[in-house]
């Protein structure tokens, strides 16, 4: 088989996580695809293990149970062939804030904000011994949009956003690559688990559309990816006006504006 670094993709029965493994075993990868459908990810791994000759396990979990996120952290931690993380798996927010329910919550962390941190940290420590690998999070552009009113998805999206970049600044020393993925509305199975219609959305982008972008930032090792973004300026510019904001906090005593 390839003597290239395994990914292991989550989320990858369908849609963005399906097209990732679909794009790394053309490439030439051996793949280990998570999900919670085993069907779903036995058909996907024979179809790609017969189209381009690579080596697929399948590791069914649900990462919102703690057996099975464990199981795939031992995974992460314990095969050293594994050399590029895809943290894709993730569910949207159905409903405004006041409609979720305590457990709809719970879930909605657990999987975008627990399950991808706890991912990362099981595979960074080896990465970096090893001085090379990747790690790739799948966010969103909601996460920058609180006018959305996706309140507490675009929070987790917002997380993913801000621990990959404080990853990327501790790890890319070490030699790991992280980059941040911001798709907008995709064309994937996690509307209609949210009860969202797709049909009734003015834009929305293909899945492989999608990947194939985010991989171009990839060999172009960018910290964040943002496919949908046509002027790459207003995020520099973003940027920028961030990094001016630090640079004119002075903490030993409030602004002028607020003293009395």
């Amino acid at each position: 088989m390839t003597t290239q670094a395994t990914v292991l993709v989550t989320g990858a029965s369908t849609g963005i996580g399906a097209t990732y493994a679909e794009r790394f075993a053309q490439r030439g990868h051996d793949l280990v695809l998570v999900a919670r459908d085993r069907q779903r990810l036995e058909a996907l791994a024979a179809r790609l293990r017969h189209e381009h000759r690579v080596a697929i396990d399948v590791l069914p979990a649900d990462l919102t149970l703690q057996a099975d996120l464990d199981a795939v952290e031992a995974r992460l931690r314990d095969d050293t062939r594994i050399g590029i993380l895809i943290n894709n798996a993730g569910m949207a927010q159905s409903g405004n804030f006041m409609q979720q329910s305590a457990q709809d919550i719970d879930r909605l962390i657990a999987l975008n904000i627990s399950a991808v941190t706890r991912l990362a940290a099981a595979i960074a420590p080896r990465l970096a011994d090893a001085g090379r690998g990747a790690i790739v999070n799948i966010g969103s552009v909601v996460g920058l949009a609180p006018e959305f009113r996706m309140s507490i998805y675009g929070a987790t999206k917002a997380f993913v956003l801000f621990l990959s970049q404080g990853l990327s600044r501790e790890l890319e020393p070490k030699g790991v690559y992280v980059q941040a993925v911001l798709p907008a509305s995709t064309r994937t199975e996690i509307w209609e688990r949210a009860g969202i219609d797709i049909n009734t959305l003015t834009e929305v982008m293909e899945p492989g559309e999608l990947v194939d972008a985010a991989l171009v930032g990839f060999d172009r090792r960018e910290p964040v990816t943002i496919p949908p973004l046509h002027a790459a300026e207003h995020w520099d510019a973003l940027e920028s006006a961030r990094k001016a904001l630090l640079a004119d906090l002075r903490q030993a005593h409030a602004a002028e504006r607020y003293r009395a």
